[in-house]
């Protein structure tokens, strides 16, 4: 007889993702003094009168906001993605890791919130969001010396009535599928039998096909649309392929710490074997899909699609250009190197290495993707990024671990249960 498992979260552990947010609210907080007092608000004054992207203090939170807030959504739907895959594929050799991505999606609420107020706060008291060239409305007017056709040309979809439509209805969908995901298979536990895993089954395809289409949109409207004049074709599977591969790193690294604190103790080392193989094989995939979409600028040569390169190459007084290469080394050659063998992809340790470096390399990712067009060159690595980023991640953790502790961590009804515990790679 296989029993439940129940995860018991310490009240200090609870107490230290408490602490991670006041810690990440104080260096935010302090970040946000010394850059007012360093520019004296003269970079958002000046920006405002260019008619540019305001480039201050207070565009920066912003930047920092929307940057953290689509990176840890990303990870949340990609643990509902997991769980809707593993459902259509039949596949058993996840079974007993699948409580975890099950978990991930509970942050869903709480990015779709934070999104609509980073979006909608700036447009209701200054008129326009500045993170979002396009909300201005002054692009729009013929005759105005910030008119700007292009942008016209896109305004049947990027307009604010539609915008604030579509990302409502990502955030419900997605949250929607998780919230009935879960319940099925909490009932499952309950009830035994096989009706609660066929149904799990249809959501899980309908979900496929609800995911298809939302996150290439998604990536449009959150990532894309910052860069309004760019255009590419590659770029809702460049961000599908960055999210995937973060959402991977966060299940298996959560994987490891469980087991490492006596959770978890059917998965061997043939389960951490098949989750060693989707990072190596998913930081390729995202390294060919990075390539391809440069390689094409790169031999087209076109002025208005290679700007996006330049601007993160060469441009803004070669601001980025390291974050450019740094990118490429830490999501691509150094867990392609490291997770090569077949032992490295079964040990822990090299595990948990390769997956805090491609949860910290593709948050680097994001950042290359946002700023050059939020901020141009006026972007920094301080207080501010670090102070963004430990108070979402507190968040995160917050949610996420309540979630894990909802149910039993071994599904002790699913139907493949025993095969999960037999499997071997």
């Amino acid at each position: 007889m296989i029993t439940e498992e129940r995860l018991s979260i310490p009240a200090g552990a609870t107490k230290r993702f408490f602490y991670m947010i006041a810690i990440g609210l104080v260096l935010l907080v302090a970040g946000l003094i010394i850059a007012a007092n360093f520019s004296g608000g003269h970079g958002e004054a000046h920006g405002a009168a260019a008619g540019h992207h305001a480039a201050g203090w207070g565009q920066r939170l912003l930047a920092n906001l929307w940057l953290n807030n689509v990176y840890f959504t990303g990870i949340a739907v990609v643990g509902v993605l997991f769980v809707a895959i593993q459902y259509v594929a039949y596949a058993g050799w996840s079974v007993l890791i699948k409580r975890v991505p099950e978990a991930l999606g509970s942050y869903l609420l709480v990015g779709g919130v934070i999104m609509l107020l980073v979006f909608l706060l700036p447009i209701i008291f200054t008129g326009h969001n500045t993170l979002f060239h396009w909300t201005d409305h002054s692009v729009h007017e013929v005759g105005n010396p910030n008119y700007d056709p292009i942008i016209v040309g896109k305004s049947g979809y990027l307009n604010i009535p539609f915008y604030v439509i579509r990302m409502v209805a990502y955030f419900t969908l997605w949250f929607l599928f998780f919230k009935w995901l879960r319940k099925e298979s909490m009932a499952e536990d309950l009830n035994g039998g096989l009706d609660h895993y066929n149904k799990s089954i249809r959501l899980g395809a309908t979900f496929l096909v609800v995911f298809g289409v939302t996150s290439s949109m998604s990536a449009w409207d959150w990532v894309l649309s910052i860069d309004t004049h760019w255009f590419s074709t590659m770029f809702g599977w460049y961000v599908f392929a960055s999210w995937w591969v973060s959402g991977l790193a966060a299940i298996t690294l959560t994987i490891i710490f469980l087991k490492q604190m006596g959770y978890m103790k059917m998965v061997t080392s043939n389960h951490l074997h098949d989750l060693g193989k989707f990072l190596f094989g998913f930081s390729i995939f995202w390294t060919y899909i990075w390539f391809s979409q440069f390689m094409l600028y790169w031999y087209a040569n076109i002025p208005e699609e290679v700007i996006y390169f330049q601007e993160r190459l060469g441009g803004n007084n070669n601001h980025y250009t390291w974050i450019f290469f740094f990118n490429l080394v830490i999501n691509f050659a150094f867990p392609f190197l490291v997770l090569m063998t077949r032992d490295a992809k079964r040990q822990m340790i090299m595990l948990k290495i390769v997956c805090i470096a491609i949860l910290i390399g593709h948050w680097f990712d994001f950042y290359l993707m946002i700023m050059p067009g939020t901020m141009r060159g006026e972007s920094g690595f301080g207080l501010i990024e670090v102070g963004t980023a430990l108070t979402f991640l507190g968040i995160f953790l917050l949610r996420f671990t309540k979630e894990l502790s909802k149910a039993s961590l071994v599904p002790v009804n699913h139907p493949f249960l025993e095969e999960s515990i037999h499997h071997h790679v």
